[in-house]
């Protein structure tokens, strides 16, 4: 067998090179230093704001209005549940629409749900052992109902015109029955003019203010189960009937020119003039 001759240079190149290639290992995953200081201090700041006046377009309050919405759905769940441990709701509205001239708004939406339920993993004459699933489903609303406008009301729309013109023309005719000093007086048939004048209206549009649901749950068909032992009071459910009463209250608003008059600003803070 051959020798090797050891050179002290190789090895510590290799180290090196080792040492370069590997990262450091950390011992901890994340760590946090500092917290919140106990006082903070602020200085005022001087209010840019036009105050010669001026004409704005914003939005404009036409109605505020609570609507009552009833609501009864039937859900029907994946799979067999024993308990509903919690529902947590949200009201959404995909439609909020107000028809002028009739005062009549149309509103849709959907109230989600998410379900929390339990399910059966194993029993005994004693208790019931399983997992929380959830089941999340919309529950779908719609209604119409007439606005008082308690704000003020809508700009009616002005309707888009088109108007036909034509210009005169004098023309020779020839023929049996005219002369030759006979002329054709008549509008122009050659050429088809017209002016059109398109508006385009501010449609009134709904602004959410809150939403307050009061709710009745009620299983359908609980079962007892046969087969498996089971506690004597414990049933299960795969369909769930609910009675929803829904108060949404909303703004009803239109972005309007407003004349805002001239205003005088004082001082931001006591003693800022000084």
């Amino acid at each position: 067998m051959p020798w090797i001759r050891y050179d002290p240079s190789m090895y510590k190149s290799n180290q090196q090179m080792q040492k370069r290639q590997d990262p450091p290992i950390k011992t901890a995953c994340v760590r946090t230093t500092g917290g919140t200081a106990s006082d903070c201090i602020s200085t005022p700041v001087e209010i840019t704001a036009l105050t010669t006046g001026a004409v704005a377009k914003i939005p404009v309050v036409l109605a505020e209005l609570t609507l009552q919405l009833n609501v009864n759905a039937i859900i029907d769940l994946p799979e067999p549940a024993w308990e509903i441990k919690r529902i947590k709701k949200n009201v959404k509205v995909t439609q909020c629409l107000i028809i002028q001239d009739t005062h009549m708004l149309f509103i849709k939406g959907y109230v989600r749900k998410n379900i929390d339920y339990t399910t059966r993993y194993c029993s005994n004459s004693q208790g019931i052992c399983g997992d929380i699933k959830h089941c999340t489903v919309d529950v779908p609303f719609s209604c119409t109902t007439p606005v008082f406008f308690n704000g003020i009301s809508p700009l009616p729309p002005v309707p888009s015109s088109s108007t036909e013109f034509e210009y005169f023309r004098q023309q020779d005719i020839y023929g049996p029955r005219f002369a030759d000093k006979d002329k054709l007086l008549s509008g122009d048939l050659s050429e088809f003019n017209q002016i059109s004048t398109e508006f385009f209206n501010e449609l009134p549009f709904c602004d959410l203010v809150s939403a307050r649901i009061v709710e009745f749950d009620e299983y359908l068909n609980p079962t007892h189960p046969t087969g498996i032992k089971a506690p004597f009071a414990e049933r299960y459910f795969e369909s769930i009937e609910e009675k929803m009463v829904i108060y949404l209250t909303l703004k009803i608003m239109q972005n309007r020119q407003v004349a805002i008059p001239p205003i005088s600003i004082g001082p931001i803070c006591p003693g800022c003039e000084e």
